[in-house]
């Protein structure tokens, strides 16, 4: 007996930020991830479109990370009517009130949406009311012949894939996939026997550099502009990046790699964060766990500055040279990261090192396509610092990581769904996948549904 499941790829296609897929199975509606769409802003007026469902009609949302894009959208969908169960990690649980909150500040001044109704402090407590959280491995019963287990992606701390077990045959939504080894966590996990996979495709058409040759390339920045006597400005993520960052750079203090300099963490969000990563340290790698035995300060080391208050990020300007800047957000797109580059970007003997994507109309790619003027603020900017980046930092896997992730489970997939990434990226890796593994590979698009097939092995 055939047995049917449909998808619909109501956001993240075309595009890397906006996660959101429709998964009607066994008489439940199912979504995986509620994110907003990421521009030049830290939204765009599209988010705000009504869903092309109906909320009240959603039994569960699985959160696969604490990523705006991934869950941006939960309020809206509670304020719409949601009135469904959510269920993530314990990790990605924890860390989205923060994120929410942090993205609520922001948008809620958006009046003119009725942004500041959306991103209540109500709805926020609604979606928690009815949110659980699992352990990777463990078994989630949604109905008699629908089962699901959380699998860890490797992306940030609590990301998991979403694994659907229906009638012998598996369906996987990868979310955001780690660039593994991190410093931090574990490998992504090697999940077998998938049949209709999902998965994300950001740098689908690019490779990182190593993990060894990435730590060098960070010694070799802040080395030199320690030679110059300048201010290195690091636009960063508060989740994820931000942390990995202090690692590497507790690291290289502590084994006097680099010198010892003022290095000002300029993120109230990021401090925030990194208090719940101490928290989970059970989700940390086995490296980190070792280095953790000895120092129990894995984010915190001299020189290190945390700035909460704006009274003190201001200060920071009068710190004598060499210095450095971590602060968010990690495409220039707010946040006090701005403020940092619309003071320092003009002088060369200064540096801004990206270290992770840049969407598509954001400050951070304007300068990252070497941009010579950028607008900050409503003025123009010149840009004469220099200009590094790292892709080795990114937190998501790059082309050869993402084509290996296929090849691993190529014997038992039956179709892939690139998703995730801008539409050069994802068509490479969906032809790359096409010709050397012979799979049946498709980029959909935005609005699409797909009818799966189960049972029929």
């Amino acid at each position: 007996m055939k047995r049917f499941g449909k998808i619909t790829f109501c956001g993240g296609t075309g595009s890397v930020t906006g996660a959101n897929f429709l998964f009607e199975i066994d008489g439940k509606k199912i979504l995986v991830d509620c994110g907003l769409t990421q521009g030049r802003e830290l939204a765009d007026d599209t988010n705000w479109e009504p869903f092309p469902y109906d909320p009240k009609e959603i039994d569960i949302l699985f959160v696969t990370h604490s990523h705006v894009d991934h869950i941006g959208r939960i309020p809206k969908l509670v304020n719409e009517g949601f009135q469904g169960k959510i269920y993530s990690t314990k990790p990605t649980r924890s860390l989205t009130g923060p994120m929410l909150e942090d993205t609520g500040a922001i948008l809620s001044k958006g009046k003119q949406f009725g942004l500041d109704k959306i991103y209540s402090e109500e709805n926020i407590k609604k979606a928690f009311s009815s949110w659980s959280s699992f352990d990777y491995g463990e078994k989630i019963q949604i109905t008699d012949d629908l089962e699901v287990v959380l699998r860890n992606a490797g992306h940030i701390l609590g990301s998991a894939m979403i694994e659907f077990n229906y009638f012998g045959e598996k369906v996987l939504f990868t979310g955001d996939l780690g660039n593994s080894p991190s410093p931090l966590l574990p490998d992504t996990e090697n999940v077998a026997g998938i049949n209709y996979l999902i998965m994300e495709s950001v740098y689908g058409d690019r490779n990182h550099e190593s993990r060894n040759d990435r730590k060098k390339l960070l010694k070799k920045v802040i080395e030199e502009n320690y030679e110059r006597k300048g201010t290195l400005i690091i636009p960063t993520f508060s989740l994820e990046r931000s942390q990995e960052l202090l690692f590497e750079l507790n690291s290289m203090v502590e084994n006097k790699e680099i010198p010892i300099m003022s290095v000002f963490f300029d993120s109230p969000l990021a401090i925030r964060l990194t208090e719940i990563f101490k928290q989970y340290k059970d989700y940390f790698n086995e490296n980190a766990k070792r280095v953790l035995s000895k120092d129990k300060n894995l984010f915190d080391f001299p020189g290190l500055h945390s700035t909460l208050q704006s009274q003190d990020s201001k200060m920071i300007n009068d710190a004598p040279n060499p210095k450095v800047i971590i602060a968010g957000s990690g495409m220039s797109s707010g946040g006090r990261i701005v403020h940092h580059e619309k003071y320092y970007l003009p002088d060369p003997n200064n540096t801004i090192l990206l270290t992770g994507y840049q969407s598509l109309g954001t400050p951070g790619r304007l300068i990252e396509e070497g941009i010579k003027r950028v607008k900050i603020y409503g003025e123009e900017v010149d840009v004469r610092a220099h200009i590094a980046e790292i892709l080795g930092y990114s937190g998501h896997k790059d082309s050869d990581g993402l084509f290996h992730f296929v090849e691993n489970m190529k014997d038992s997939l039956k179709k892939i769904f690139v998703v995730m990434g801008e539409p050069k990226s994802s068509m490479f890796i969906t032809q790359r996948i096409r010709s050397n593994l012979h799979l049946d590979a498709y980029a959909p698009k935005e609005g699409e549904s797909i009818v799966l097939f189960f049972g029929n092995k």
